[in-house]
């Protein structure tokens, strides 16, 4: 068997190939974001809450306040007649002191000058106790997890406004001309904002590599994409242009769909040129672009999920080969090896990619996949 070096001398393993990317690759600044802007964002490291939530105990629902100890044994057939004063308490309000339960209009009566209540009550009834709902000392959202609605949910309740996020910005440059053509260019800006990140603009230019080095001096950003004209020959403008504005790290990844990629830095920015075919595109985004941009939103790592092979996956060795999953009776089922119709692309479950030196995976085998899908 033919060694990866000796099969295709011209290729960067993709291991090899995002270490260039991931070095010396920091996390951005944290910002501070309205609560409306924050959803789908990576969280950063925030102080813990100083008091809990809710602060002291709380009614759950309008109704009478007691001590439920002074309602044992009340019935209908025999009401109990507090000793204290009753006191009406509506939804959201503080129990008074002295009160751990709160019983519903229907249960009580007013006699006179007393009031009758006829149903036993437990203690913490229609109550939400003091830190019920987040405990003091503890920050609202883990640093680095992917802001929630619940987490939304949380920060109000906490009556919060904003939430520190760290949110790297992201230049997109369409290379026009490019197989696929806008329609890869709109897949990378809809994968770019699902991963949270800021889409500064998209940016189309000729595919000439003196209209591509002009483009890669406009705007700063923390990462910059470039869509199309990656070609491993008369069309590789793309890289050439990377070449004469910045450092062309690696032209060529041993990846299978998406060789023509293209890693590269300009200054301490890192960059990524994605083949123009969407298929091709979507792999060395999921192998290098979304791990680079995680590294820089502080993300946690992607969860994996563990399932036995359903079917045989052969691979070439030498060549890093993406595979499309679906879950089906708790395994994978693999539907597509090295080449990705997008049909399949819509339709499955997660991905993997076979690494360069494994010929792929016998049956019953279990491996880790990824979330095509995740959040």
């Amino acid at each position: 068997m033919m060694s990866a070096s000796s099969q295709h001398p011209a290729l960067t393993g993709v291991e090899a190939a995002l270490a260039l990317l991931l070095d010396g690759l920091e996390a951005v600044v944290p910002i501070d974001l309205p609560l409306a802007e924050a959803l789908g964002r990576v969280a950063a490291e925030m102080p813990p809450l100083a008091e809990p939530v809710p602060s002291t105990d709380e009614a759950v629902v309008d109704g009478w306040a007691f001590a439920s100890a002074d309602l044992v044994g009340a019935s209908s057939y025999s009401p109990a007649v507090p000793p204290d004063e009753a006191r009406w308490v509506e939804a959201g309000q503080p129990m008074p002191r002295g009160c751990d339960c709160v019983v519903e209009p229907g249960q009580v009566e007013a006699a006179e000058d007393q009031m009758l209540v006829l149903a036993e009550a437990v203690p913490g009834q229609g109550v939400r106790r003091a830190g019920q709902d987040i405990l003091a000392g503890q920050p609202l959202v883990a640093a680095g997890s992917v802001i929630s609605p619940f987490d939304l949910l949380l920060a109000r309740r906490a009556r919060l406004e904003r939430l520190p996020v760290r949110r790297p910005s992201l230049r997109l440059i369409d290379v026009a001309a490019s197989d696929g053509g806008t329609v890869t260019v709109e897949l990378i800006a809809d994968l770019v904002r699902a991963a949270g990140a800021l889409l500064v603009g998209i940016e189309a230019v000729a595919r000439d590599a003196v209209s591509i080095a002009a483009a890669l001096d406009a705007e700063p950003a923390d990462i910059v994409l470039l869509v199309g004209g990656t070609g491993l020959g008369h069309y590789d403008e793309t890289a050439m242009a990377l070449a004469e504005r910045g450092v062309l790290s690696a032209h060529g990844v041993a990846l299978e769909p998406g060789r023509s990629g293209a890693v590269g830095r300009l200054g301490r920015v890192p960059v990524i040129a994605l083949p123009g075919a969407p298929e091709q595109a979507l792999a060395v985004w999921l192998t290098l672009a979304l791990p680079a941009l995680d590294r820089l939103s502080g993300r946690l790592p992607r969860r994996e999920l563990k399932l036995p092979m359903a079917r045989k996956v052969a691979s070439i060795v030498g060549i890093t080969e993406l595979v499309l999953l679906k879950r089906e009776n708790e395994a994978w089922l693999p539907l597509a090896t090295g080449v990705l119709p997008l049909h399949l692309i819509a339709e499955v479950d997660a991905w993997l990619a076979v690494p360069a030196d494994s010929e792929g995976f016998a049956v019953g085998t279990e491996v880790a996949a990824f979330a095509l899908r995740d959040g």
